[in-house]
């Protein structure tokens, strides 16, 4: 790794779903491409196993994740390994003992991690493979390790990716485009709306060939991204060549912050259909925007509404729960329960509903996860909304971030959700009231599957919401009766709206779950 950026002291950043604490920041100096930092590898090891031992959901021991991480190793030299021998960890390459050294008391975090940091550096005395490689893949391969006997949602991202993350989290500094690299220039595909770009008068297919007088041929789109993203209120200069005109186009303008766009609409016959994609900083204000505007447009020839979440992967906790407040007047939205007294939530509605009670139905899949369930489960708890489409993922835990001195950050489950009915639904998913897994023909079909067997769906809710269901053949029995899919067709939409356009049937469909909906505590 080049170099490790300085970052800000005791700052809090949003995570995949939660609000994550940053590890306190250091200014770390400019390296080598292959140097290598025991004092700035044991900041780093450090951050990770102490936030681990802290947070993690269930009780972790120092030791245990620690020598994990370190067996990590072996990913960049097979030949590596590390075995406890009484008080002392032997390092080996391929048999051959290379060092020893003291074994850390079990909940000493500083000596497992210059321990860490000892053997890294020691193996890279020896290893070929050790010494060509930079620290940035030697922290991967150690947190990899490390997190490997944890859970599939705990993971490491380094410096470059974490910053992805943040900014698909938390926005940026930008001017608003999209764009493709074609044979070495980047091509603008969309102006995003009220961005800097689009009341500069870019346009689609304009090609940016300098950013600041600095051509941009030949760089890669990391590159190229850096190049125009920055603070916000940030002037920037665009070169651009524009059609068949041979004299470029010199456009200035001031950096803003930009969030990626999450919420799509639609109106068909006084049906408003939203597409969630995903759960960001601005998509609980974005739906609020639109549907107000919907509001307004259509008055009393407003009928219902769609908020179609199939696919969703999730995102922010704190949007998920903004948005389902959007929808409710009272009671519960969620609940965390976790090890870490910080993870322990219970989220209410505040007392509004932007659609003033109109009919409303929710789609979901197999892919739609964690803070897209949270949504859904809580619309269809508090007899709000029709569910309809397949078993939804069943992701029903919580990320925070660990922010690493290194800039790089550590997902890590920290606690479970809990819907407003008692259940916990990771592993489970959320059950639609109307299941259209594998379902063909008419949206009419659907419904009159659903409808002939009322009772025994009501029995399947019921067993869905029980508390403690945690064995895991029951829950794969119940997720049987509604098999979870990826859907992508019009399907759930055609039933979305017959159910919309019939009062009763609506109706009918809303009481489904009404009876098990009592919250259990």
């Amino acid at each position: 790794m080049a170099m490790y950026r300085k970052v800000l002291a005791g700052c809090f950043g949003l995570a995949a779903m939660v609000v994550g604490a940053c590890a306190p920041m250091t200014d770390f100096v400019t390296l080598d491409e292959k140097a290598f930092s025991q004092a700035q590898a044991t900041e780093v090891f450090a951050a990770a196993y102490g936030g681990v031992a802290d947070k993690y959901i269930d009780p972790v021991n120092v030791r245990d994740i620690a020598f994990e991480g370190i067996r990590g190793l072996g990913a960049i030299d097979p030949g590596l390994t590390i075995q406890e021998n009484g008080a002392t960890i032997v390092l080996s390459d391929s048999g051959r003992k290379i060092t020893s050294f003291e074994t850390p008391k079990a909940d000493d975090v500083k000596g497992w991690a210059e321990l860490t940091a000892k053997i890294s550096s020691a193996a890279r005395e020896e290893s070929a493979e050790m010494k060509s490689t930079d620290m940035e893949t030697i922290f991967e391969a150690v947190f990899d390790g490390m997190l490997s006997n944890l859970d599939i949602f705990s993971r490491y991202a380094g410096a470059q990716e974490a910053e992805r993350n943040r900014s698909k989290r938390d926005g940026f500094g930008g001017i608003g485009i999209r764009y493709r690299v074609r044979d070495g220039i980047p091509v603008i595909t969309e102006v995003l709306k009220k961005t800097p770009a689009a009341k500069s008068g870019l346009r689609k297919d304009d090609r940016i060939t300098h950013v600041d007088a600095t051509p941009l041929s030949g760089l890669s789109r990391h590159e190229i991204s850096r190049k125009l993203r920055g603070p916000t209120h940030t002037r920037v200069e665009l070169t651009v060549a524009r059609g068949d005109n041979p004299a470029p186009v010199i456009i200035a303008m001031e950096r803003a912050h930009i969030f990626a766009a999450t919420v799509e609409h639609s109106t068909k016959d006084g049906i408003v259909y939203f597409k969630v994609k995903s759960f960001n900083q601005d998509t609980a204000r974005s739906l609020a925007e639109k549907l107000r505007k919907a509001r307004l447009d259509l008055g009393d020839g407003m009928k219902g509404m769609v908020i179609d979440l199939r696919g969703n992967p999730g995102g922010l906790l704190k949007q998920s729960v903004k948005v389902a407040d959007l929808l409710l007047t009272q009671g519960q939205i969620v609940s965390t329960r976790g090890r870490h007294a910080d993870s322990i939530h219970h989220y209410e509605a505040s007392g509004r509903d932007l659609a003033d009670g109109l009919p409303l139905v929710v789609l979901v899949d197999g892919k739609s996860a964690s803070a897209a369930e949270i949504v859904a489960a809580a619309l269809q708890d508090r007899d709000r909304a029709v569910v309809i489409g397949t078993t939804s993922f069943g992701k029903g835990s919580v990320q925070t971030v660990l922010r690493l001195p290194n800039d790089g950050e550590i997902t890590l489950t920290w606690s479970r959700l809990i819907a407003p009915s008692g259940y916990m639904f990771h592993g489970l998913g959320i059950r639609p009231a109307i299941c259209t897994s594998g379902v063909k023909g008419a949206a009419r079909d659907a419904i009159k599957k659903g409808f002939a067997n009322r009772s025994k769906t009501e029995e399947t809710f019921v067993a869905w919401r029980q508390p403690g269901l945690r064995v895991e053949p029951k829950r794969s029995q119940l997720r049987a009766t509604c098999p979870s899919q990826r859907r992508r067709d019009d399907f759930e939409m055609q039933v979305a709206r017959q159910v919309l356009n019939d009062q009763a049937l609506y109706n009918r469909a809303l009481t489904f779950t009404a009876a098990t909906n009592e919250a259990r505590y």
